[in-house]
């Protein structure tokens, strides 16, 4: 019967997901209007920004799993739209939407997609700017960050690049990002608890307000599985990523709420309980069992999350409390407490992803 549940849930998502990723964001493209770094037309950035990139890479995996053709023309109908458009400045955030056009190119031997795919490959290792020590410097499009690492900059740009060494087998692609992933490890992780800090900054040599913060500690959980899956890593470095999961993963079963779901702080019951790192935790728990990452004890962890996740989509396959984008949160943990909850297309990408991943341990 859950099965039964859970694939008519995909379908709601599913049936919901275009409605999700062309909704204006109008807090970012308000915020856009004075902070615009580059000066380019917002238009560019209306619909293709890290929200976007996350749930299409959902869609991307979910043809996939289903080969239904139908899920093709949705990708290929948003990118053709898109670069009609034009696309936007290069930046982490805009970085995002080429992780599923690389595997789209690939895939369908598309040229013109695998030939941005190729330059802003090449842009992330000439010219993407840099922090102390040669990390990923968080550059988005509002903000320069400037000589900051975050957790979300592995997933909204390094697996690209990583996928893109894949698929060209460029040994200088994998290796950058392999090196990513290490540095980050370095300056982001939390020693006492194994989880992660959002954020840390190479002027002044801190994790800001040291925020265990939900969503940005998915992205982790789901990175390094994918990333795994996807560059064949010499044994000492997947060894070094499987650790670092591995005590992620240990701390989170520890912070899990009786529900199933996590916290927005994970570390903190004061704050509220959040939907996309929920399903980002789960989905990145099985994914790494799966690939043999993890030991099959973890499973009963991410499966008490379904039904909370259920309960939280709507008839019309809306996935509710899902917290907005959320930048830094500099000097207050509270600041984490209080960005608003509304749908967004990561949080259906995510919630696809994990189910997508529950069925596999059904079958």
């Amino acid at each position: 019967m859950e099965k039964q549940n859970i694939l008519r849930t995909i379908d709601l998502y599913v049936n919901s997901f275009e409605k999700v990723l062309y909704e204006v964001d109008d807090i970012f493209l308000k915020g856009m209007e004075n902070h615009n770094l580059v000066g380019d037309d917002i238009e560019k950035y209306k619909f293709w920004e890290w929200t976007q990139g996350v749930g299409l890479f959902g869609f991307w995996k979910l043809y996939q799993h289903t080969q239904d053709k139908r899920y093709l023309k949705t990708l290929n109908e948003y990118y053709d739209r898109q670069l009609k458009i034009g696309l936007p400045s290069k930046n982490v955030n805009t970085t995002a939407p080429l992780l599923a056009m690389s595997f789209l190119a690939e895939y369908e031997k598309r040229e013109d997609y695998m030939e941005i795919c190729k330059e802003w490959a090449e842009w992330m290792i000439t010219s993407f700017p840099r922090t102390k020590e040669g990390g990923f410097q968080h550059l988005t499009s509002d903000t320069l960050n400037e000589q900051e690492l975050w957790d979300d900059t592995l997933f909204m740009a390094v697996l690209f690049l990583a996928n893109m060494g894949r698929i060209l087998d460029k040994s200088e692609y994998k290796e950058e990002a392999k090196y990513q992933f290490l540095l980050h490890i370095k300056y982001l992780t939390d020693r006492k608890t194994g989880l992660w800090f959002h954020g840390f900054t190479f002027n002044g040599n801190h994790n800001f307000a040291e925020a265990l913060w939900g969503r940005g500690n998915c992205w982790i959980t789901a990175a390094i599985p994918e990333f795994i899956e996807m560059v064949e890593c010499e044994e000492s470095v997947k060894r070094f990523l499987t650790e670092s999961l591995k005590s992620q993963v240990d701390a989170l079963v520890k912070y899990q709420s009786a529900d199933g779901m996590w916290h927005t702080l994970v570390d903190d019951k004061e704050s509220y309980l959040e939907a996309s790192a929920t399903c980002g935790f789960a989905y990145g728990i099985l994914k790494g069992v799966h690939l043999g990452l993890l030991g099959q004890e973890y499973v009963e962890y991410a499966k008490k999350a379904v039904a909370p996740i259920l309960d939280y989509t709507d008839e019309e396959g809306i996935l509710h409390q899902v917290s907005y984008g959320t930048p830094m949160g500099r000097e207050d943990k509270d600041f984490y407490k209080n960005i608003e909850l509304r749908p967004m297309p990561y949080g259906q990408a995510l919630a696809i992803l994990f189910m997508l991943e529950i069925l596999k341990e059904e079958k």
